[in-house]
């Protein structure tokens, strides 16, 4: 089995402004479950960067560790990448960020990437007002070590082992918005009609732009309550090895008009409650945007769409007055200006 896609390309393919087609800005074929909401990112992320016209070589995506951070293989094939360890990726886009602000920066997390191990990154990449785009795919769980609940799991839900969680959530959205990110965003992996349009805003806009997608995960959306859950079947049955399988599953996609509440049926037959804001929201008042969002908590409700924006914010390579030239591109004079730009320093500080 190859994960090579066929270098075939349709003659009448749609082209965009400058001449690329969408084949250029994917990558691998995934590994990811099938219907696992991640590659549905995936593909808007390689419509986004499509539609906008952006050169695949312009744009430095990053990541971390686990199913997220395994997506950058699976869209801008052509672009540069860098797979950092676990939580570490906002340090690795701060040092690539200040070095070069030339290109475009897409850091891929998950939710405990961001929301455990990587938290103290993430507060510190959102304060420094970093320009680039920060994508949580969010699905409540550790998918890469068999579904432990993670940070962002809801109070009470029930693990594919059977647990209940204990704890609070923590709402990345809401703590975004509490850390003073300038472009704060939620939407559902499912909804491309609202997702595509909320990631061309974040690459277009100028300083920390951050995206929650809510994206359910096939395998441990599992209830053990289920009768046709994994657990019950290995007790009620005599086995000779412990297997497991992943059936495929179908992506969930949902068309939500604005303005109104719909349920979500995930795969295991639970629920979520998207609430689309309306289009006429004004997303520039970050008091009344926090009040929506708790709100919409104490409702059970996913608030999704633009929650937050604003445009008179300084970003990193403006509050530290950079150069504007890449670090790999300063030569000799830059570096060294000379014995009279010394006096004249030295002269200031008299």
């Amino acid at each position: 089995m190859t994960y090579v896609k066929p270098a075939f390309r349709h003659p009448e393919a749609a082209v965009n402004k400058i001449g690329f087609t969408k084949k250029d800005y994917e990558g691998a074929l995934s590994t990811l479950c099938a219907g696992c909401g991640h590659d549905s990112i995936s593909a808007a992320i390689v419509q986004s960067i499509f539609e906008l016209s952006i050169e695949p070589h312009r744009v430095a995506k990053l990541s971390g560790i686990g199913c997220s951070s395994k997506t950058p293989t699976y869209f801008l094939g052509n672009s540069h990448g860098f797979n950092s360890v676990h939580g570490r990726m906002p340090s690795v886009a701060t040092g690539a960020y200040l070095a070069n602000k030339e290109l475009i920066y897409l850091g891929v997390s998950g939710d405990g990437d961001s929301a455990s191990i990587g938290m103290g990154q993430f507060v510190h990449a959102v304060r420094r007002n970093l320009n680039m785009v920060y994508i949580i795919m969010n699905n409540g769980c550790y998918g890469l070590t068999k579904g432990q609940d993670s940070a962002t799991a809801d109070y009470g839900s029930i693990n594919k082992s059977g647990q209940t969680n204990l704890f609070e959530t923590i709402d990345m959205a809401g703590l975004a918005m509490e850390l003073g990110a300038s472009f704060v965003a939620r939407s559902f992996s499912g909804d491309k009609e609202q997702l595509i349009p909320l990631i061309k805003a974040a690459v277009s806009y100028p300083g920390f732009a951050f995206i929650d997608v809510i994206s359910p995960c096939v395998t441990f959306n599992n209830n053990k309550g289920s009768t046709k859950s994994y657990d019950y079947v290995r007790e009620h049955m005599d086995t000779v090895a412990n297997l497991d399988f992943v059936p495929p599953a179908k992506e969930i996609t949902a068309d939500i008009e604005s303005g109104h509440t719909q349920k979500i049926t995930m795969h295991d037959g639970t629920y979520l409650q998207i609430n689309k804001l309306a289009l006429d929201w004004d997303p520039s008042d970050r008091i009344s945007s926090l009040s929506k969002l708790h709100r919409s908590r104490i409702n059970q409700e996913v608030l999704t769409g633009l929650l937050f924006y604003e445009t008179d914010r300084k970003n990193l390579h403006e509050i530290l007055n950079t150069t504007d030239k890449p670090l790999n591109e300063l030569d000799y004079a830059d570096l060294c200006p000379g014995d009279l730009a010394l006096q004249t320093i030295n002269a200031s500080l008299r």
